[in-house]
């Protein structure tokens, strides 16, 4: 049996949720088994059925509203143990990254993270993966009883299969362990980077935090995020939520547009898995420009607005 952690917010499900789901599906398929999903403090558990879900195990409890690596970790493995969960598969974001370890020591499991496609074999279980910060991949093959992946983002898509399915409460036991968490802040009015298909990020290029606004209105035309790099953040202009790299938040989004970002190392560690990077930057000796897919030449403040502009006319010519 393959079991899934579903992540959610606010008791709605993410993006990567139904995505781990469609990918559990997969493995399932191969393995001529079925999917079991656990879901924290869901509002409508059923809707993982759309993804290939036969069974959900929907725990309710409010010492879970704010994440806890350990306590999540005690979920998921007592669910595994209670189904006998062969394979257990959780995204590849920051909350399921510190998580993973810890289930994987309680399960005595092989893990591997960062897993953009369906294995390449069952016996033995080969996965592939990208490593050294997306600039190779892997063949690794996991030769525990209990495999434990990691899937990256955006890696295989939502891929919709309705399946009869069947929710059950579980309650297991939950331990906070050492950490607690004192206080949460969250901007609810914008897209998060975690979720967006789309991050519009700025650097030291915007000369300024007044500067600001067009990023913040070229990012809703296109139904962003917004991002920043690690100078931004330190000097103040931007939240260190909005840090984006290999020391901030990585990112593997379907289009990324630097605009006024060089392209430090550290940088495009962090973004590297990105589909499509677009780069607008005056200086054409930008570093940024080799690992982009596109790039312009120009600056920012003459650019950006231009092409806003042309992007709500597109959007108003095919609504």
């Amino acid at each position: 049996m393959v079991l899934v952690y579903t992540e959610s917010e606010g008791g709605k499900f993410k993006k990567i949720a139904h995505e781990a789901v469609s990918y559990a599906k997969g493995i399932a398929d191969m393995l001529g088994t079925s999917v079991t999903a656990v879901a924290v403090n869901a509002d409508d558990a059923s809707e993982l059925g759309n993804y290939g879900a036969s069974k959900v195990l929907n725990v309710a409890n409010d010492s879970l509203h704010n994440f806890n690596a350990g306590a999540y970790a005690d979920v998921v493995s007592e669910a595994a143990k209670n189904e006998g969960a062969n394979v257990v598969v959780l995204t590849s974001s920051a909350n399921s990254k510190f998580m993973a370890p810890l289930v994987a020591v309680n399960l005595n499991a092989g893990y591997v993270p960062n897993v953009n496609s369906l294995p390449e074999s069952a016996t033995p279980f080969k996965v592939n993966h990208s490593v050294f910060t997306n600039k190779a991949f892997a063949s690794t093959e996991i030769t525990t009883n209990v495999k434990v992946i990691g899937l990256a983002k955006n890696a295989y898509g939502v891929l919709e299969n309705s399946t009869s399915v069947n929710v059950e409460a579980f309650a297991p036991e939950v331990s906070n362990g050492d950490s607690e968490t004192v206080s949460v802040d969250k901007a609810t009015d914008k897209v998060t980077i975690a979720d967006a298909e789309i991050v519009v990020s700025a650097g030291r290029g915007m000369k300024g935090p007044e500067n600001w606004g067009m990023i913040e209105e070229l990012a809703e035309t296109l139904g962003a995020a917004t991002a920043c790099s690690k100078p931004v953040s330190d000097m103040g202009w931007r939240p260190h939520a909005e840090h984006v790299g290999q020391t901030g938040k990585p990112v593997a989004t379907n289009l990324y547009i630097a605009i006024g970002i060089s392209g430090a190392i550290q940088h495009l560690a962090g973004i590297n898995a990105s589909k499509v990077k677009v780069v607008i930057n005056n200086d054409p000796e930008a570093p940024f420009f080799k690992a982009a897919d596109y790039g312009i030449v120009g600056d920012a403040f003459e650019v950006v607005p231009q092409l806003t502009e042309k992007l709500k006319a597109f959007k108003a010519q095919n609504a």
